[in-house]
Formats: C-alpha cells, structure tokens, sequence
C-alpha cells in the first residue's frame, strides 16, 4: 500500500465528515424542498415561456434534486453488513447446531454468535469470525451514559440480538453453488462408478474454476428487522429475508472453570471413531470415564437391545496431546453418565474439526470445544456443554470401592 494514501486515511479518521443538515431535521428540509419544486414545477406547467425557465423551471429541479438526494442520505446505516466469497465455511459451522429450531444470535464487533439449547440439557455454540468474510462492518448505537462514572459496561455499544429459525437460514445458504452440486450430482446419476471423492471435485465448466466468483451479502437493517442475505452468483441474484424473533438469551449451562476435574485434547477423529464403534449396539446412555490410570480414557455404552460395548483409549502423544486428571471430591478419576443421542448430536462437529478439547467440572458437566481450521481464515471455534445424568448413591458407592481396590493394586505394583 502507498504511504501517501495511508497518510490520507489517518488524516481522515481525525477529521469525520458532518453533514450540512443535522439527521434529526433531514426529513422536514426534504419535505419542504419536495413542496417548492411540486409548486414551482405546477407553476411554470401553467405558464410556460422561456421567461420562466429561470425563474421556476431551475429552481424546481434543483429543490426536487436536493430532495431526492436528502432522502438517500438519510436512510439509516444498517447495524450490519458483512461479504463473504464463499458460503461453505459458513453453512458447515451452523449444520454442527443442527438440532433445534432456533438459535440465538448476538452479533459483536468480532463476528457472530449463534447459540443452540435444548431442554437445558445441551447447548452448542457456532461462532462465525469475521474473518471468514472479506468486508465486515457494524454501526450499533451507544447507550445513553450512565449516571455512574465507574460503571462501564453502561457505556458500551448495545450488542443486537435476535432468533432466527436455523432451518430457514441453512436452506438459504445453501443457494450458493446450488448449480455446481446439481451438476455433480446428475453427474454422479448417470456414472454409477463415479466414486465420491471424483463427485465432490470441481470440473473444467464449474463456476469455481472459470472464475465466476460469486458473492453473498449479509445485512441487519436495525432492531426488529429481517437478516437479509442476498446471493449474487453468475450474474443471477437471490434475496432471502429472514424473520426475526424477539431474543430469549437462554441461560448458558454452567459450568465452572476454577474446578475442572480433568482435561483431555486430541483428535476429533478419534472420539468419532469411538462412536462409530459404539452405535450399532443403538444404546441409549453414554458412559465417559477419565482416570489416572489404566484405562485412562474410556467410552461405555449401555442399554441397547445388544448389550453394552466399550472403547478405551491408551495414554500416548499421538493419541491423547492433552491428558490431566484431578478427580472429584478426593476420587481419582471422573466418570459421568449421559444420554447418548446427545453426544452423537455433536458428531457433525466431530467431522469438520481437526482437535477436540474435552473438559469436565465438579459437579459433572461435559465441556467439548471443537477447532475447525479453515484455508485463509484461521480457526474457528465450536462449543457443546452437555448434562449428565443424577448420579444415584448406591452408584456412588460403587465407585468408591471400585477406586480402593484399583488403589491397593497400586500399591501392590509399587511394593
């Protein structure tokens, strides 16, 4: 970049630029400027001559001119506006939320937030960083100042926020490329042999590689307004307006980071994998157990028609990156029980993301924090927050002697 022009840009951010007609009184002085030039304008049709072209056919135009471009003027900012190339990123992040109607949303200065709950007992969190798009702006109103000077928090920007029904916006955003996956798929039809990965390639005539490049726009007009998203691709325009909702921020399940029982980071492959193995059996509750010794991580699966399976993982570099274990209440391991058609809802996660972090608190509450790498972009993140089962007392004292007689065993190998 020129240096001269970056020495213009800063010069101007010190200097904004103030409109002659303050916004509050835009609409009265283009008002009374759209009544001039009517009048004008029906004065010189009643009496047209070549005197008058000055004296109300000009003024006329220039009072309908001024009118017209005030009216443009003040046409309030959207609080949003973002552009993004490409859609996929965007669509893959939201379809790990897939399992409910609708999501909240809170747009930030740092991109978007969309938060799924259901029943309380699970909740996933997609984030879309606003380097996922190529141009990114917002314009949110500043709350009044508050009467406190120390409060802070009063004087900061009001963050919108909104529902949005998940299946609408997904469909939406599938739009974009919608001819090129029609075309791979007719192609697939008539090649039966066309294997998937062929399927899923862009080929010579696809608008990716002729240089079609298309765009998608995303809008927030203001408070109660549609999400707008306008597709524009090969010369052919799509614009989908959103229904809004009013926002009901569910509460976040707790989960408490000053008492984390054990922490584990690894391949997201692997915990897919492990419920790949552990769902044919179709059973209804999950079993994670994280212990300091043998097995260190294991997956249970239980009350399936076929019986219960089980899947532990070895402690090693290449297996587990990750792996600490502080217990609960003085036990040496933690094990919580959950409802497996919650942990396979995460699956999706599981697919796009490259690293997973597992987490579990005192009082029981999965963590799972996916990382899903994207070409250009950097990472982004997926959050899911899941609640176990009521852990009954006679189980509890199960694993209590379960854990003396793991830790006589040790100290039998040590002596």
């Amino acid at each position: 970049m020129d240096s001269s022009l970056h020495e213009v840009w800063q010069a101007a951010a010190g200097s904004p630029f103030v409109p002659l007609v303050g916004k509050g009184s835009q609409f009265l002085v283009a008002f009374f400027l759209l009544l001039l030039g009517l009048s004008l304008g029906t004065a010189f049709a009643l009496n047209r001559s070549l005197l008058n072209l000055p004296v109300l056919a000009f003024p006329a135009s220039l009072a309908l001119a001024f009118a017209i471009s005030m009216d443009s003027q003040g046409s309030p900012t959207p609080l949003f506006r973002a552009v993004a190339s490409s859609t996929r990123p965007l669509y893959q992040l939201l379809k790990a939320i897939n399992f409910t109607n609708k999501v909240h949303v809170d747009i930030t200065e740092n991109g978007l937030r969309f938060a799924a709950d259901h029943a309380r007992v699970m909740q996933g969190v997609a984030h879309w960083n606003k380097t996922l798009f190529t141009s990114y702006t917002t314009n949110f109103p500043s709350n009044p100042p508050a009467e406190d000077a120390s409060s802070e928090d009063d004087n900061e920007a009001a963050i919108p926020s909104f529902q949005i029904s998940l299946p609408a916006l997904l469909e939406t955003l599938q739009i974009f490329g919608a001819v090129d996956a029609a075309t791979r798929q007719a192609k697939a039809d008539v090649d039966p042999y066309r294997s998937n990965l062929r399927n899923y390639r862009s080929d010579a005539f696809s608008a990716q590689t002729l240089g079609m490049s298309g765009t998608c726009s995303l809008s927030y007009p203001q408070e109660g307004g549609p999400f707008s998203i306008v597709l524009d691709e090969a010369g052919v325009s799509t614009t989908c307006n959103l229904t809004t909702y009013v926002p009901e921020t569910p509460d976040d399940i707790p989960f408490n980071l000053e008492d984390i029982s054990f922490k584990i980071i690894t391949q997201a492959r692997y915990i897919l994998d492990a419920l790949a193995e552990l769902a044919p059996s179709n059973p209804e509750k999950l079993t994670i157990a994280a212990s300091r010794s043998e097995p260190y991580l294991r997956f249970t699966s239980s009350g399936g028609a076929l019986g219960s399976s089980t899947v532990d993982f070895a402690k090693g570099k290449d297996l587990l990156e990750t792996f600490s274990v502080n217990g609960t209440n003085g036990r040496r391991k933690w094990m919580q029980t959950f409802k497996f058609d919650m942990i396979k809802a995460a699956t999706e996660a599981m697919r796009i993301a490259s690293k997973v972090s597992l987490r579990g608190d005192g009082q029981g509450v999965l963590s799972m924090q996916f990382m899903v790498e994207i070409e250009g972009c950097g990472p982004s993140f997926l959050d899911f927050r899941f609640v176990p089962y009521a852990v009954c007392e006679e189980e509890d004292e199960e694993e209590n002697e379960e854990e003396v007689g793991e830790s006589e065993e040790d100290d039998g190998d040590k002596e």
